[in-house]
């Protein structure tokens, strides 16, 4: 079978290797899960490049979630029976087919998107628990977000909308406007020096406790100055590529709080119960298409630098999957 495999850090498209192993034979307690599909995440693509907050152990295979079908069970096994979906959550994913202990994978319904469902772990589960960990939101409560195009962004109007939140998402272009308009969000604005004050008259003096920043540089300091006194703001990433820019009269005089999100270490500090809950509540919600986003391209795992190559192109509209299918 083919895996998706590298030795050193640098630009995904020359530094990754398709190559070819044998099956892995089964022990005791595991499975094999044919992958059918797996999605390439900016993430990704910085950690192989070496700029994300962690490197892997080398030689690595990358990938962070995707969902797959049982193929094979170790005599042993009862949680799981071949033709089953699961999802992937162990990482390593960009490969044909991985082998590992059944607890491992966490099993899905027989219904719903593949590709959709493939996306489930990452980028929903950040906007839900963005939304629901560090601000105790009511129905009718305003939350506002930078990068609302990105897929968590697009995630989070969704969720806010099934919650009866409203939200202001900041864009970087005036045609991205009526695309988030039509997907549930209240007020869509483009950034700019004056984006504080353009948030305020939105919101028409109403409390705003909760913002959410990908972008960084300027944009953060933005979001703060229009957070009302003791307002939460959260990074969860810095697609700017700038470091953060904080005017320090919102911490001092305003009292806003600044915080961290990163979801890989909240799966390692979360619960089994937490994690349940969490999953239990997004995976209907994606199954039925409630919660969804769109898909640009597949590509087959032969075919990866292609793949990360479109998935690096600014412009495109959608997630970028490698899938069986495409083979």
């Amino acid at each position: 079978m083919k895996r998706v495999q590298y030795e050193q850090m640098g630009k995904p498209a020359q530094v990754l290797k398709v190559i070819d192993v044998p099956a892995q034979p089964l022990r005791a307690g595991e499975v094999r899960v044919k992958v059918l599909a797996t999605p390439i995440h900016p993430s990704n693509l910085l950690q192989i490049a070496g700029e994300y907050g962690v490197g892997p152990t080398l030689p690595a295979i990358p990938g962070s979630e995707g969902i797959g079908c049982v193929t094979e069970t170790a005599a042993d096994v009862v949680t799981l029976k071949v033709g089953q979906r699961v999802m992937l959550v162990a990482g390593s994913t960009w490969q044909e087919e991985i082998v590992a202990p059944a607890a491992a994978f966490v099993g899905l319904p027989e219904v719903g998107d593949i590709e959709q469902m493939s996306m489930l772990a990452v980028n929903p589960l950040t906007a839900h628990l963005l939304l629901e960990s560090f601000v105790e939101l009511k129905p009718g409560d305003w939350v506002v977000q930078s990068a609302a195009n990105s897929a968590v962004g697009e995630y989070l109007i969704q969720l806010a909308k099934l919650r009866g939140y409203k939200s202001v998402n900041v864009v970087r272009r005036d045609s991205l406007v009526p695309e988030l308009q039509a997907q549930g969000a209240d007020v869509v604005l483009v950034d700019g020096p004056d984006l504080s004050e353009r948030i305020r008259a939105a919101i028409q003096g109403a409390q705003l406790s909760l913002a959410i920043d990908a972008v960084g540089g300027e944009t953060f300091s933005r979001l703060a100055g229009a957070l009302a006194y003791g307002g939460t703001l959260v990074s969860y990433g810095s697609l700017s590529r700038q470091p953060l820019v904080m005017n320090p009269t919102s911490v001092i005089f305003n009292g806003v709080r600044v915080l961290g999100f990163w979801l890989q270490k909240w799966f390692q500090g979360a619960s089994s119960a937490d994690k349940q809950v969490a999953l239990g509540t997004l995976i209907p919600l994606v199954a039925s298409g409630q919660l969804k986003v769109k898909i640009d391209s597949r590509f087959a795992i032969a075919d990866i630098a292609s793949a990360v190559t479109r998935a690096s192109e600014p412009g495109r509209s959608g997630k970028v999957l490698l899938t069986a299918a495409a083979q």
